[in-house]
């Protein structure tokens, strides 16, 4: 599972901008940290749930379930204000505030533009609930889901902007800051559980 997972961030990295593709060099590898396991239990269905349910068909449809997906993000990312590391609480400091930014956006969005349209969305949750979890517990197991998560959203904004669905600017240039974002992100999580250290925080990280 662990092949499959580094063959389809290694996809999607190909079709991605060249700022993003110069910084994989010195990508770390993945850790041995239970990642095919934790993945697996995250979304009920190992990696026919992560990959095999991303499906980009339409503007409309790729607002609301990014909306959903990022929605689920800012409600994992909100438990590690319990975790023990600081690297940790900042990461998740940082996706709260940049992922609530951009469903604000997104829901502004839909009501502009789809108004008319049905709203509703089949999003399915890929994350474990971390409520109960603490410690390092708390920060593998996190971690482990969320680079799933991310490479769930590289996907389906790279299929937004390969597919030609964007009929607007402003999706266009938020699916491309996605896909720079997180896959940054995943580079430092995966060096996180590979190394089992906490040296920082990913550039920009508050």
């Amino acid at each position: 599972m662990i092949v499959v997972l580094v063959a389809a961030l290694a996809l999607v990295a190909l079709g991605a901008s060249g700022a993003v593709l110069a910084q994989s060099d010195d990508r770390p590898r993945w850790g041995h940290s239970g990642m095919a396991g934790g993945i697996g239990g995250g979304i009920g269905g190992g990696m026919g749930g992560a990959m095999g349910g991303v499906r980009t068909t339409d503007e409309a449809a790729w607002l609301r379930e990014m909306i959903a997906h990022h929605q689920e993000a800012v409600a994992a990312a909100g438990e590690l204000s319990r975790s023990d590391e600081p690297a940790m609480r900042a990461f998740g400091r940082r996706i709260v505030a940049d992922q609530s930014a951009q469903i604000r956006l997104m829901e502004g969005w839909l009501e502009r533009w789809y108004a008319g349209e049905p709203a509703e969305s089949t999003y399915e949750p890929m994350m474990r609930d971390l409520t109960d979890l603490t410690g390092e517990e708390l920060d593998q197991a996190f971690l482990e889901d969320m680079i799933g998560h991310h490479m769930a959203a590289v996907m389906m904004s790279q299929q937004l902007l390969m597919r030609g669905f964007d009929e607007h600017d402003e999706v266009a240039d938020l699916a491309r800051t996605i896909r720079t974002d997180q896959m940054r992100e995943i580079r430092w999580m995966r060096a996180r559980l590979g190394t089992g250290g906490w040296p920082g925080c990913p550039v920009g990280i508050r």
